[in-house]
């Protein structure tokens, strides 16, 4: 239905109006997640990728603002929500521009990992200290952990620039091994999973397969 009803003018995903020209490349990116999963015919996503891969940034990442305020760094927001659609169109198999896809995979996750997930490349400093949340659902939004878990998906191999993040999320750890629901981000929802300050079961599941993946010294001892 949204393909067939609510495509902008350069082939991505129309929210109305303001983005009915220039379609918005994070909306873009959660949407072919989303479609690969339900089985898309791929032919049909052709459109969709191609507004994506022409909102490739000289730095290696994506941001949404660049058709709305000229915005010319790329956003670690909209950078793994597009990370994550092109992942799993790769994943089924669709070979749609497959090498350029790839290509942009590679520099989308460099820029990531240039900051090493929440560190700015210039200063050193946290970027935004909301980062190191844990927030479930995540939505558009950027967090560690939620990096993480795409780069565990993704069969990712460690780097070190990720040890940051790693340490920050062992802090969190509860003494039950369990980790927390920290914050919500605002949004309707359907139903409530879990209420923000408790242990998360979605939380501690994407932290465990995250230290399983890169084998964390001690990965045992968090297992619950």
């Amino acid at each position: 239905m949204v393909l067939a009803s609510s495509k902008a003018e350069d082939g991505g995903i129309k929210l109305g109006p303001s983005t009915s020209v220039h379609s918005d490349v994070c909306v873009n990116g959660m949407f072919l997640n989303y479609a690969t999963y339900f089985q898309t015919e791929e032919q049909k996503l052709y459109s969709v990728a191609d507004s994506i891969m022409n909102e490739l940034m000289p730095d290696g990442g994506f941001n949404c603002r660049t058709t709305r305020s000229g915005a010319v760094h790329s956003s670690l927001h909209t950078t793994l929500s597009v990370l994550e659609g092109l992942l799993e169109i790769q994943k089924a198999g669709n070979t749609y521009r497959k090498n350029e896809i790839q290509n942009a995979i590679r520099s989308a996750e460099e820029f990531i990992l240039i900051h090493q997930l929440f560190l700015s490349d210039r200063t050193g400093n946290i970027i935004r200290k909301e980062f190191l949340n844990l927030p479930y659902p995540s939505r558009w939004k950027y967090d560690i952990l939620r990096a993480l878990d795409y780069f565990q998906y993704s069969g990712r191999r460690w780097d070190e620039r990720m040890n940051p993040a790693i340490q920050v999320l062992l802090k969190k750890r509860n003494k039950d091994s369990t980790w927390n629901v920290q914050s919500k981000h605002p949004g309707r929802d359907h139903f409530e999973m879990e209420k923000a300050g408790k242990p998360s079961r979605w939380n501690t599941l994407r932290v465990l397969r995250v230290l399983k993946h890169f084998e964390i010294e001690n990965y045992k001892q968090h297992h619950v």
